[in-house]
């Protein structure tokens, strides 16, 4: 039967699905590297410092979960609007008491709204863009994410220098929900826009099989969406856990690094911000090549640079180089992270049910951000009882297990070019 609805249009999906994503990553980067200096500010030590930095990615992973069910229940739209408003709390909550304490709580409630935002877009993304641009449009919100993140801490340098005060940055982050909300209600929705168009398509290629039906009203509850899937969710999902560990790890390590080789902190963050910078340059050439060659292609070599540059660093923390190989290995990241550039994202969209995604996205990628959240700790525990040397070389061969895991189960879960009823 022909398709008579319209074709996919790149330009349908910037403003609704990118433009609130970056506005929204903008306050959040501009906030996020202040946060250790507003704690210590309030008579936090070190330690605790950290640990209400870290406060962000344990509410991302707490709240994973519970976001499958409220964007499968009120909607993407009204989930972002809500997402935004709990972020505006947490940043009231920090300003009107200025505590460490506060602070850390309305961290954890930002933690908890970018969990929300992040899985409404990617259901959003699941569910209306053809599989033959799927990883590209991924790999683009991704990217998107990660602009946000590397502009924001610009304007957080620009008021810090105008004012001298870190706290003012948290209005950025205030100022920016606000747009957002404004910008959800004056767009269309996305989802009455593409939702017709989704249901025609629906029409037109005919009732869902029986394995179809029974996999579709399986994902409309996050638990029931677990036991459905539970062996891809262990399969593939153990490789995408071993994925976010070792792309958190490199952002631990390498700060790490630079200290116990004795590098100077502005030659350290410059070589880090390079590095940053191929990684972001490579956000649309990952998804173009999972698109074309498979999903392989992009998480096999990120994995696997990401495994030998964490190796690399364990054999040459005391050679006479060492700075020379901390850029190699630094540079290797940025373009290892690069290529893994919307994996986890296009991964999870290849596999969740394309009516209802949002139930089983939480799921998934609730396993991707706990390895996320273990990698600082397992880095930490190892430094601690043995050398940051085998700390590197431990997570340097999680890199390798993960693209192990992934080689042998993408292929059995996830076709090379994965059928789409939209096409």
């Amino acid at each position: 039967m022909t398709d008579s609805t319209p074709s996919f249009s790149w330009r349908s999906i910037i403003l609704p699905a990118y433009l609130p994503t970056f506005i929204f990553s903008f306050g959040e980067g501009a906030l996020i590297p202040v946060i250790p200096v507003v704690a210590t500010e309030r008579g936090a030590s070190l330690a605790i410092a950290g640990l209400i930095a870290s406060m962000l990615m344990v509410g991302e992973l707490v709240g994973d979960l519970p976001a499958g069910w409220l964007v499968a229940r009120i909607g993407e739209r009204n989930a972002m609007i809500g997402a935004a408003m709990l972020a505006v709390t947490g940043a009231l909550i920090a300003v009107v008491s200025p505590t460490a304490l506060a602070l850390g709580i309305g961290v954890f409630l930002l933690g908890l709204a970018t969990s929300v935002f992040g899985l409404a877009r990617h259901a959003f993304l699941t569910s209306y863009v053809p599989a033959r641009v799927r990883a590209r449009a991924l790999s683009t919100l991704g990217g998107v994410f990660r602009g946000g993140w590397a502009v924001g801490p610009f304007a957080a340098a620009a008021i810090i220098a105008w004012s001298g005060s870190p706290e003012l940055v948290v209005w950025v982050l205030v100022a920016a929900c606000f747009a957002v909300v404004i910008v959800l209600l004056l767009l269309p929705d996305p989802e009455r826009t593409f939702g017709a168009a989704r249901i025609v398509r629906s029409a037109s290629v005919g009732a869902l099989t029986e394995g179809e039906a029974e996999a579709d009203a399986a994902s409309h509850g996050v638990f029931r969406a677990i036991a459905a899937n539970r062996a891809v969710l262990a399969r593939v999902g153990t490789g995408v856990g071993f994925l976010g560990a070792v792309r958190a790890s490199r952002t631990v390590i390498l700060p790490l690094w630079a200290v116990s080789i004795g590098m100077q902190a502005d030659t350290a963050s410059l070589v880090i911000g390079i590095a940053a910078a191929i990684d972001f340059g490579l956000f649309y050439v990952s998804g173009q090549v999972m698109d074309r060659f498979g999903r392989l292609w992009g998480a096999i070599p990120g994995l696997i640079g990401l495994g030998a540059g964490h190796i690399l660093l364990a054999f040459t923390h005391d050679v006479s180089d060492n700075d020379v190989w901390f850029v190699v290995v630094a540079v290797l990241f940025g373009i290892a992270n690069g290529l893994t550039s919307g994996v986890l994202l296009t991964l999870g969209a290849d596999l969740a049910p394309k009516g209802n995604p949002a139930p089983f996205l939480s799921a998934f990628r609730t396993i991707g951000h706990a390895g996320h959240a273990v990698a600082p700790l397992l880095i930490s525990a190892i430094t601690s009882v043995a050398s940051i040397m085998a700390a590197s070389a431990a997570v340097g061969v999680l890199g390798f297990a993960g693209a192990a895991i992934l080689w042998r189960y993408v292929p059995r879960y996830v076709p090379r070019r994965p059928r789409d009823t939209h096409d």
